[in-house]
C-alpha cells in the first residue's frame, strides 16, 4: 500500500516503471537543455530520461528550439526536432515514447512574449493532440507526453482555457498553492535563491533540512519538485549534490550530464 501511495503522489504522470534507487524511490531525470546535445531528444531517449526541456522562440507560425534569439537557426522547429520524432516513436512503440506505457513530460521554456507564444503553441500542438495528455474543464486525459510550459507562462490565460494541451510550471511560491496538480503538476525553481551550498563538503544542517521540506511538501500536494541550476562543475560534486535530492526524494533531477545521470541511476 505505502509503494502504490509514494507512485501516486510522487510520479503519477511518469507511472511506476522509473528507475528505482535501493529504498524503493523511482529517481526521475529532467534533460536540460536537450537541443544542446549531439542528438536532440534521442540523446535523453537513448538514456531513459522521464524528462526533456526544450527552450522556444516563437518567429511568425514556427516555434524555434533555442536557448538565446540570435542561436536560432532554419529547420530547428519544436516541431521537427521534438514533436514529429516523439510522434514517430509512439507510433513505433504501441502508444507510448518507450514502450511501457509511461508518461513523458516534454518541458518547453518560454524565451519571448508568454502570451503570444503559448497560444501559437497551442495551436501546433492541436495537431499532435491524440498523442499528448489533455485537459477539458479541468480534467485530465493521459496521453503518451505531457506538455509543461515553463518561463513566460501565462498562468491566468491557461486556468481559464476549457481545453489546453498543457499544463503549468510552478515555483516554489506556490508550492503551498490551492493549483490543481491536474493544472500545475511541477514546482521548479533555481537553486541558488535557496542554497549557499556548492557540492563541496557536506550539506549544511539547515539547508538539507529545507530542501526536504520542500520536498515533502511538493509531495503532500501532488506536484513534482524540480530544482535548475545545480551544481555540477564536476563529477564528484554532481553526485554529491544527486545523492542530496535523492535523499530527499525530489521529483525530478536535472542535469546536462546525460550519460552520467543514466549511470548512477542504475548502480
Amino acid at each position: 500500500m505505502m509503494r502504490l501511495t509514494v507512485c501516486f503522489l510522487v510520479v503519477f504522470l511518469l507511472g511506476c516503471g522509473s528507475k528505482e534507487t535501493k529504498s524503493g524511490f523511482p529517481l526521475s531525470g529532467h534533460a536540460h537543455n536537450d537541443y544542446e546535445h549531439g542528438r536532440p531528444l534521442f540523446d535523453a531517449l537513448d538514456h531513459r530520461f522521464e524528462s526533456i526541456e526544450a527552450d522556444v522562440y516563437s518567429v511568425g507560425d514556427s516555434l524555434f528550439v533555442a536557448h538565446d534569439f540570435d542561436q536560432i537557426k532554419p529547420g530547428r522547429t519544436l516541431r521537427q526536432l521534438y514533436l514529429e520524432p516523439l510522434k514517430k516513436e509512439i507510433s513505433k512503440n504501441g502508444g507510448s515514447v518507450y514502450g511501457n506505457g509511461e508518461e513523458l513530460i516534454l518541458l518547453i521554456d518560454i524565451k519571448n512574449d508568454g502570451l503570444e507564444t503559448y497560444q501559437l503553441l497551442h495551436q501546433i500542438l492541436q495537431d499532435y493532440k491524440s498523442n499528448l495528455s489533455t485537459f477539458a474543464n479541468g480534467v485530465k486525459t493521459k496521453g503518451a507526453v505531457l506538455v509543461v510550459v515553463s518561463g513566460n507562462r501565462p498562468f491566468e490565460f491557461m486556468q481559464s482555457q476549457e481545453i489546453r494541451y498543457a499544463a503549468f510550471d510552478g515555483r516554489l511560491e506556490n508550492l503551498d498553492s490551492d493549483i490543481s496538480p491536474e493544472l500545475m503538476p511541477v514546482v521548479s525553481d533555481n537553486w541558488s535563491k535557496f542554497f549557499e551550498w556548492d557540492g563541496t563538503g557536506e550539506m549544511p544542517a539547515d539547508e538539507r533540512k529545507l530542501l526536504h521540506d520542500f520536498a515533502q511538501r511538493a509531495r503532500n500536494n501532488g506536484y513534482l519538485l524540480r530544482f535548475w541550476g545545480t551544481p555540477g562543475q564536476t563529477p564528484e560534486i554532481r553526485n554529491s549534490v544527486w545523492n542530496e535530492l535523492k535523499a530527499a526524494r525530489v521529483g525530478l533531477i536535472g542535469t546536462d550530464h546525460l550519460e552520467a545521470f543514466y549511470l548512477y541511476g542504475n548502480k
